[in-house]
């Protein structure tokens, strides 16, 4: 089974993600560039810190040379947004990291990129599916992973520096050296701790760094940046005297910020504070792009300003393609991924953090203050979100009850719409909502619902989960 989802392909080790199931899917897009013709500039391959996925890198560059297609190998560890800044560097018409982001220690997966360094759409991933299909696995054509080296087929690269480069060039170097501020980095075992370090000691910062050994299985942990997952990164903030503690995933494509004071500052709150600071303290233009299960405090912001705040899918190809689409400032997901006008179309924790850095130096001010700020203009919310577990048979009652019945329970406020664009969203007319969608990447069913206080968001969800019989 090799079913794309909302980031990519993510499978167990050992049941699905399987060397012949990497060999398969990379052969089905091998097939696909050659229908399409569009093997002239090759493509780019990467790899983060899990298990397997160094020979699931070359087990992929080794079926692409095979099949005449030349191949550019990161030669160490990437961060994803490293690998999508290649593919747009490079103008390759593809590009993959193998990688399973945020997902437990026992999954990896396959993120497969196109041309301009963008997430993959449905229809190029349900393409490749198709193709998928069609293959026979004794047709599957290779070469060994060093004669391609020999004869220049596989081309091993270090696009490091010119990455770096790229985000020093974006970011207010000058303010954030005026600060002498004091980071400490915590990278999950992933691997954001080159790249963010490099950057912060060439901006004068004090850098410290937390869990940065090369361990699979994540010190036992979920690698996703989360009040919960980075609750030694908060001690040692407090304890040590921080400016901010940083935190990324896996791949360092999402992040979570703990504030100096030791709170863990909400992705939903590093969007409003990154948008709201470009265009009053830069005074930049330009709308946000969010998806169904991220603030509304955006629209707001957005509002505030003379903007527009447009809602998409789950799903960072949604974000960038819209932003691309209205040339919007800003997107972002309430999960931690974000991105800006200018830089990659994909989520980069790393350029983030640094916007955030910068963000510290020029205002002057903490995040705490400058949350204040914003919630004294725009006013205050508080989002819930609750995962569940599932079998087969309760998938089935669920989707039977929420879209092919439409159920909803009653709820203590007046429902002002309700959506089926990505899972059921209500709408209230007081502003509030609450989501109830399946994971595109995990057996969950998530339920988010925000509201303008943690009493009102709680009394819903439980509502919500009351009425589908969940536990």
């Amino acid at each position: 089974m090799i079913k794309f989802g909302t980031g990519g392909w993510r499978a167990i080790i050992g049941e699905d993600f399987t060397k012949q199931n990497v060999r398969l899917l990379t052969q089905a897009v091998a097939q696909m560039m050659a229908e399409q013709q569009c093997t002239e500039n090759g493509f780019v391959i990467g790899y983060d810190r899990r298990f397997l996925s160094d020979k699931a890198a070359k087990w992929m560059s080794e079926v692409l040379a095979g099949n005449g297609i030349q191949v550019y190998f990161i030669e160490k560890v990437a961060p994803t947004p490293l690998v999508m800044f290649t593919v747009n560097r490079r103008d390759t018409c593809y590009g993959a990291a193998v990688t399973a982001s945020h997902n437990p220690a026992d999954y990896n997966g396959i993120k497969v990129f196109t041309r301009g360094g963008r997430d993959a759409s449905q229809e190029v991933t349900a393409n490749i599916e198709h193709y998928i299909d069609k293959i026979d696995v004794s047709t599957i054509k290779d070469i060994d992973f060093c004669t391609g080296i020999e004869n220049g087929s596989i081309k091993v690269i270090d696009p490091f520096n010119e990455y770096i480069d790229t985000i020093i060039n974006m970011i207010d170097m000058e303010a954030i050296k005026g600060r002498n501020l004091k980071i400490l980095l915590d990278p999950m075992f992933g691997v954001s701790k080159t790249s963010l370090q490099t950057i912060l000691i060439t901006a004068r910062c004090e850098v410290d760094i937390i869990n940065d050994r090369h361990d699979t299985l994540f010190g036992g942990r979920l690698p996703s940046p989360s009040s919960h997952t980075l609750q030694r990164l908060r001690e040692m903030v407090v304890e040590k005297g921080y400016d901010l503690g940083i935190g990324t995933d896996g791949d360092a494509d999402r992040l979570g910020i703990i504030d100096e004071k030791g709170n863990f500052i909400h992705p939903n709150s590093i969007l409003a504070l990154l948008y709201y600071y470009l265009l009053k303290y830069k005074k930049w233009t330009g709308g946000v792009v969010r998806n169904v299960a991220t603030t509304h405090l955006l629209d707001r912001i957005a509002k505030g300003f003379g903007e527009t705040c447009y809602e998409v899918p789950v799903g960072f190809k949604h974000i960038s393609s819209n932003m691309e689409k209205y040339d919007c400032l800003i997107g972002g997901e309430s999960s931690g991924g974000l991105t800006i006008r200018g830089h990659i179309s994909g989520k980069d924790g790393i350029f983030a953090a640094s916007l955030l850095i910068e963000l510290l130096s020029v205002t002057g001010k903490s995040l705490s203050q400058l949350l204040e700020e914003i919630h004294g203009s725009f006013g205050c919310s508080y989002m819930t979100e609750k995962d569940f577990k599932f079998s087969y048979a309760e998938k089935d009652r669920l989707m039977k009850l929420l879209f092919d019945q439409k159920k909803l329970p009653e709820f203590n406020y007046e429902v002002e719409r309700v959506s089926y664009m990505d899972g059921v969203k209500v709408y209230f007319k007081n502003g509030g909502w609450i989501i109830t969608r399946f994971s595109g990447t995990e057996p969950l069913l998530r339920i988010f619902c925000e509201m303008e206080n943690e009493e009102m968001a709680v009394a819903v969800s439980n509502i919500m989960k009351e009425f589908l019989n969940i536990l």
